[in-house]
C-alpha cells in the first residue's frame, strides 16, 4: 500500500450540488473524529507500514480545520513518506491565509487542490460557494507564492456561465493543473430537488473548449477531466486510474487492497461518521480477477495514454487479449481506438462510455461456463 486517502468530512458550507459525505462541525465533533482517525490509522499501519508515495487529504474541506486540529490530523498518521512523495490537501479559497499555508508546508503538504469551480459571481451563487471572484484569485495567488504545486477545479457548462472566460482566467493563473468537469446532478442533492437539469449539448461544447483552450496554454489533457503542464499530473489520482492498491481512512472512505485466495482485491467502504465513530467495521467487497480486469479497462481508458491489456493479464493471470482482439480490431477500423502491442487508447475521450461497454461485453461473453480461464505458459 503505497497510496493513502484520508477523508475529512467537515465543511464550512454544504454546497447544493455536493453528494460527498460532508457535514458541519459542532462542539466536540472534530475532536472525536481525530481520536477515532488515529486509532484507525495505527491499525492500518500495522498491516501496511511501507512508506507512502502519495497521501491525499480530501473531504469535505480539510483546510477548514483549525491550526491545532491540522497538526493533530498529521500526527495521527504514522506512515513515513517516500522520497519525493506527493502530499495533496483539498482546500476551499475562503479557508486559506499566509499563516495557514506556512503551517501546511511545515506539516509536509506540497500540493493543493483548490475548489474554485468558477471565477464568475453569478455561477458561484448558483453553486452555493462561500467565496467570490476576488477570493478565488487571492487563494491561488497565496498558494503559488507559498510554493505549493497548485491545482484548481472548474465546473463547466453551467447556466449563465461564460465558459471561455473561466478557461482563459484559469490558464493565465500560473497553476500547473486544472480539473475541468461537468456537473453531475446526483439524486437527493439540493440542486436536484430544485429541478436543475444539465444541458448535455452545452456540456459537450464546454469540454471541447477546455481541450482546445487549455491545450493552447500548455496544458495536456492526460485524463478525461484533468489537464496538466508537464510534470504536474496528480500522481495520487493516477494510482486510482491505473488500478493500484490504496488505503482509505475516515468516514465513507474507500480502500482498495490486495486479497488472498480466489479474490484479486478487496474493496472497503467505511460507514458514515456516526457509525464510524463507534467503530463499526467497513463494508467489504471481494473483487475477482475478471471484475478487476473490467475495472482496469474502464479506468485506464480514461487516460490519454490508454491501458495496457498485457499488464492486466500479468496481474490477474487471465488470458484477455484473445477475447478482446476481435472487438479491438473492429474499433480500430472505425477509428475509435489506437492500438500499440496490447496497449489500447481511445481516440476521443469524450465518447468513452459506449466503447467501454463493447469491450466489457466481449469479456463477459468469453468468460461463460466453457471458458478455460487463466492464461498458461
Amino acid at each position: 500500500m503505497e497510496h493513502l486517502y484520508v477523508h475529512v468530512p467537515f465543511c464550512p458550507t454544504l454546497c447544493p450540488y455536493c453528494d460527498f459525505h460532508v457535514l458541519r462541525r459542532h462542539p466536540g465533533s472534530v475532536e472525536a473524529y481525530l481520536k477515532r482517525l488515529k486509532e484507525e490509522a495505527w491499525a492500518l499501519y500495522e498491516r501496511y507500514p511501507a512508506p507512502l508515495k502519495t497521501l491525499y487529504l480530501g473531504g469535505g474541506t480539510p483546510s477548514f480545520l483549525r491550526e491545532p486540529e491540522l497538526e493533530a490530523l498529521f500526527e495521527a498518521l504514522p506512515w513515513p513518506l517516500a522520497e519525493g512523495a506527493e502530499v495533496t490537501l483539498e482546500a476551499n479559497p475562503g479557508t486559506l491565509s499566509p499563516p495557514r499555508l506556512r503551517l501546511l508546508r511545515e506539516l509536509g503538504v506540497n500540493r493543493l487542490s483548490l475548489g474554485v469551480q468558477s471565477f464568475q459571481e453569478g455561477v458561484l451563487r448558483i453553486l452555493g460557494r462561500a467565496h467570490g471572484r476576488r477570493g478565488a484569485f487571492r487563494a491561488v495567488e497565496m498558494a503559488l507564492e507559498a510554493g505549493f504545486r497548485t491545482s484548481i477545479d472548474l465546473i463547466l457548462g453551467l447556466p449563465e456561465q461564460d465558459v471561455e472566460a473561466d478557461l482563459q482566467e484559469a490558464a493565465a493563473l500560473g497553476v500547473g493543473h486544472v480539473s475541468a468537469y461537468t456537473l453531475q446532478v446526483e439524486p437527493g442533492t439540493l440542486l436536484a430537488l430544485s429541478g436543475y437539469s444539465p444541458d448535455p449539448e452545452a456540456e459537450a461544447l464546454a469540454l471541447e473548449r477546455a481541450v482546445m483552450m487549455l491545450g493552447e496554454a500548455g496544458f495536456r489533457r492526460y485524463e478525461v477531466s484533468n489537464f496538466a503542464r508537464p510534470g504536474e499530473e496528480s500522481r495520487h489520482n493516477q494510482a486510482y486510474w491505473e488500478s493500484a492498491f490504496w488505503g482509505g481512512l475516515g468516514p465513507s472512505a474507500v480502500g482498495h487492497y490486495q486479497a488472498q485466495g480466489q479474490a484479486y482485491a478487496l474493496r472497503t467502504r467505511q460507514p458514515p461518521l456516526p457509525r464510524w465513530l463507534v467503530g463499526e467495521p467497513p463494508d467489504l467487497e471481494e473483487i475477482d480477477p475478471l471484475e478487476h480486469a473490467k475495472e482496469s479497462l474502464m479506468l485506464g481508458l480514461r487516460l490519454a495514454q490508454g491501458v495496457d491489456v498485457g499488464r492486466i493479464e500479468g496481474r490477474t493471470g487471465l488470458s484477455l487479449w484473445p477475447l478482446l482482439a476481435p472487438v479491438v480490431q473492429a474499433l480500430l477500423a472505425e477509428g475509435r481506438l489506437e492500438v500499440e502491442g496490447k496497449r489500447i487508447r481511445a481516440t476521443n475521450l469524450n465518447t468513452l462510455h459506449p466503447l467501454i461497454l463493447e469491450l466489457w461485453e466481449a469479456l463477459q461473453k468469453g468468460t461463460g461456463p466453457s471458458w478455460e480461464g487463466p492464461a498458461t505458459g
